[in-house]
């Protein structure tokens, strides 16, 4: 049973590691690929993305039957990781993905409701359309100690996160910037390659964002002028905690499933400042949020290895936007193919119904049935 268990492991652990999120909760997207720290060869380099396309829209916006279409945008999340084993007890990776982001754009319906709620208090924060993303720039090494029958590794690093916003509305249009923030990451594990079997249980730091940029007038021109004036901003994305556990149940089949904690209660509001207007937030008021994913992985033959996983994340709104449950179910396949191994994948998740009132700090009232997500994903990798 042992040797049985040994043939096929390399795909099995890849395609397992290969999970496919259509919709994730809060803003959250991509992760750093640290599996990557736990795979053998002496240089390995792995490369992919996945298309998330997105169908959230308004059933009702004030009490009346939206016209609107689907305001969520579909968006990329690259990943790219390259593992050097330095010693047989060593190894670094670095790492590049888009760890956080959100883009809407709202129709007509939406916009008269946000032109209606500035116009009733005076504010210039209730933006039609709204873009964020932020990119992660890593290095992670992992030192491991034989213990038992298995390895004990201890994982650390750092990383830089920059973060990008734009949000227009009637009145005009505000950019921040950050380029560069500072996080670090630490985690255990524990690896028994012979039964496929692993635990490990990392952690990611919060990023504290301080940008700086402008607001373009549009309405307020009267006001302001039509130049851009001076804006800056600042606001927290969360720290995470993760436990993944795997093991072979039997020969060709693996099971895996993880834990995840997003500290999301950190992100309350997102505080900024404009020249000639003066201090202006957007409101969240978020709660926590949990993922928890289970799935299965089995080795077809020697060129083939597949999985599917269930996947449920704990919505993180209170009211003031529509963050509700989301359920994802999603495959996967590792193929051996020219001198490396592609993964391919597919999830389709299935958001909850929701609401949210101007009262608990959204732009305006408005409700959501329940809507759909997609994603397709692949990459590619070449170790040596």
């Amino acid at each position: 049973m042992r040797s049985e268990f040994k043939m096929g492991i390399a795909a099995l652990l890849g395609v397992a590691a290969f999970t496919v999120q259509a919709q994730a909760g809060g803003f959250s997207r991509g992760e750093a690929d640290t599996d990557i720290l736990f795979e053998d060869g002496t240089v390995n380099a792995r490369a992919g993305a996945v298309f998330v396309s997105p169908e959230r829209k308004f059933d009702t916006i004030r009490g009346a039957k939206s016209t609107d279409g689907t305001f969520s945008d579909s968006y990329w999340i690259p990943s790219v990781a390259a593992k050097v084993q330095i010693s047989s007890a060593l190894g670094c990776a670095f790492t590049y993905t888009q760890p956080f982001g959100a883009s809407s754009d709202y129709g007509a319906a939406a916009q008269l409701a946000d032109q209606i709620s500035g116009a009733a208090d005076g504010s210039v924060n209730y933006y039609t359309k709204k873009h964020f993303i932020t990119n992660e720039y890593g290095g992670t090494c992992a030192v491991n100690f034989q213990v038992g029958p298995g390895k004990l590794y201890l994982i650390g690093g750092g990383f830089v996160q920059d973060f990008d916003y734009t949000a227009e509305s009637y009145y005009g249009t505000l950019h921040l910037e950050d380029s560069a923030a500072a996080g670090y990451r630490l985690g255990v594990g524990y690896d028994i390659p012979e039964y496929a079997m692993r635990a490990q249980l990392m952690y990611r730091s919060q990023v504290k964002q301080e940008a700086d940029g402008d607001f373009t007038p549009g309405a307020l021109a009267a006001l302001l002028g039509s130049s851009p004036v001076s804006a800056y901003g600042t606001g927290t994305l969360p720290q995470t905690l993760k436990l993944s556990l795997q093991s072979g149940i039997a020969p060709g089949w693996l099971a895996y499933g993880s834990v995840k904690w997003t500290d999301w209660s950190v992100l309350q509001t997102l505080n900024y400042n404009i020249t000639g207007i003066g201090d202006q937030q957007d409101d969240y008021f978020w709660k926590d949020g949990w993922t928890i994913q289970a799935g299965v992985a089995h080795k077809f033959n020697d060129r083939v290895a597949g999985t599917v996983n269930v996947t449920w994340d704990k919505g993180v709104g209170n009211g003031a936007d529509i963050m509700t449950d989301t359920w994802t179910l999603a495959v996967g396949a590792q193929i051996k193919l020219g001198p490396g191994d592609l993964r391919i994948g597919a999830g389709v998740s299935y958001l909850t119904s929701g609401s949210q009132s101007y009262s608990k700090g959204a732009s305006f009232d408005a409700t959501a049935g329940g809507d759909w997500a997609y994603a397709v994903a692949g990459s590619y990798q070449i170790k040596f």
